[in-house]
């Protein structure tokens, strides 16, 4: 269990606090949905997790495989959508491995990234293609 201790600090910012690390991070409501657009948003937050959880769990495979991950990259595109209600609607990713890499070691990859625990938890309304670019 991890526990994170959030406070609203007034004009849509929020400051949160990683309890294991202490470690904090301040989120901020969009441009336009009335904030600053000064950090990331709650649902920036949303599409950073995707991208760095499937990183992280081809990391894990990777490790456990052998495979030389080290550059690896990916870039999350977020859309949202206002019917029936303001949302995120789309996370386009992008992950690139510019190791050279077997057949075999790019499904392992591409296992992980697609069954990372974040993608598993979002709704299934959120719409997330995926992109390998593998030797690049």
């Amino acid at each position: 269990m991890v526990e994170i201790q959030m406070a609203y600090e007034g004009k849509l910012r929020c400051t949160s606090t990683h309890g294991p690390s202490g470690t904090r991070l301040i989120s901020d409501a969009p441009k336009d949905n009335m904030g600053e657009g000064a950090s990331f948003s709650p649902t920036d937050l949303v599409a950073t997790a995707l991208g760095t959880c499937m990183l992280t769990t081809m990391g894990i495979v990777a490790q456990r495989s052998g495979i030389d991950m080290s550059g690896a990259t990916a870039h999350v595109k977020k859309e949202m959508v206002s019917s029936p209600f303001r949302q995120v609607g789309v996370l386009t990713v992008e992950i690139t491995i510019p190791r050279p890499t077997t057949d075999e070691q790019q499904q392992k990859l591409r296992d992980a990234a697609l069954g990372c625990p974040v993608k598993r938890s979002l709704h299934p309304d959120v719409q997330m293609p995926v992109t390998f670019r593998f030797g690049v």
